[in-house]
């Protein structure tokens, strides 16, 4: 009996100590991984940079391009002209209001340039963003490696990151920007006529150019312009006067890094006629968006898009009379150096 009882009594203990022994829960991490995604395009590496993502007022600010029955062209407010139909596209795609907006920058390594195109939002709009300069780093890069910024527009989340809280990132790089852009919005006479919630994007981008306009690094381009080897300009104005996209081509691919011709994906490849406030020319956004889809689809272009799903990279496919999105498949296939 006692050595049952001491046997019992074995077990038990045994028992209480495997319980303490027992490691607690791991706490949640939440945190996301580092913002960058690579692949090859030809012989030059291609790196998507995430700035951040911000809740994006889609039934704020998207409008549509309609044609009254005079001929008259004008752009309505979609919410108040065609309730629910944003929330319908969106739920098309499992997502729904708010929306959560991406910022994406890409990182362009000729071999013998290393070229970076927009650069985010910096200190422009608060803490969600201006993250790409760690995004950078973790991919494998330093600023002062950057020998040049070609922007696609001076709107605040393109261009804030070349110098956030007004001191420069990139040391060594020139910037680049349609000459059409920095007339119009470095020129006081275009404020003064702007409309109210454009006011801050002046501001914004004299603090961000002013380093590299003081440093003789800031150099305007004109349409079309060969800015380096397999790089080249591509004018595609509407959402800004001076809006450019960049081809880039390498080993017979190419690649389009064609900046704010699309905001919100799910519902602008299914209604290209479906704008921005932000458009300075809403029906001319609107031939560029569908021109653009209808030559990538063709020609199978990739396509390296500013404000869709991290990390932004794919291609556009034929879907009905409309297109969609084919995101690129994740790759581990680099080659080797």
């Amino acid at each position: 009996m006692l050595k049952a009882i001491k046997a019992i009594f074995l077990v038990v203990s045994l028992s209480m100590l495997a319980v303490e022994a027992a490691p607690a829960a791991a706490p949640q991490v939440r945190t996301q991984a580092p913002g960058y995604y690579r692949m090859m395009l030809g012989q030059f590496e291609i790196t998507a940079l995430l700035d951040g993502t911000h809740p994006f007022p889609v039934d704020k600010v998207m409008l549509r391009n309609e044609t009254d029955a005079e001929g008259k062209r004008r752009a309505v407010q979609l919410s108040e002209a065609h309730p629910g139909e944003a929330e319908a596209l969106l739920a098309a795609e499992r997502l729904s209001l708010p929306l959560e907006g991406a910022i994406n920058a890409f990182l362009i390594n000729t071999g013998d340039r290393l070229v970076l195109i927009d650069s985010g939002a910096g200190s422009l709009y608060g803490d969600c963003c201006g993250h790409l300069i760690e995004n950078l780093r973790a991919a494998g890069y330093k600023p002062e490696q950057v020998d040049e910024i070609y922007l696609t527009h001076l709107h605040a989340d393109h261009v804030g990151g070349v110098a956030p809280h007004g001191r420069a990132a990139f040391p060594n790089a020139i910037v680049r920007v349609n000459q059409r852009d920095v007339d119009y919005w470095l020129d006081p006479a275009s404020e003064g006529k702007a409309p109210a919630f454009l006011k801050s994007m002046f501001e914004g981008d004299r603090a961000s150019l002013k380093p590299y306009q003081e440093a003789g690094r800031l150099k305007p381009f004109k349409d079309g312009e060969q800015l380096s080897p397999g790089i080249r300009a591509v004018p595609t104005a509407g959402h800004t006067p001076g809006h450019t996209s960049y081809e880039v081509g390498s080993g017979g691919q190419r690649l389009l890094v064609w900046g704010d011709l699309v905001h919100v994906a799910p519902i602008q490849f299914r209604d290209p006629a479906i704008t921005l406030t932000y458009d300075s020319d809403p029906f001319a956004a609107q031939a560029q968006r569908s021109a653009i889809f209808a030559d990538a689809a063709t020609t199978g272009t990739w396509i390296a898009a500013a404000h869709i799903a991290f990390p932004g990279i794919g291609h556009i496919v034929p879907s009905g009379t409309r297109f969609a999105w084919i995101p690129a498949s994740y790759t581990t296939l680099l080659g080797t150096k």
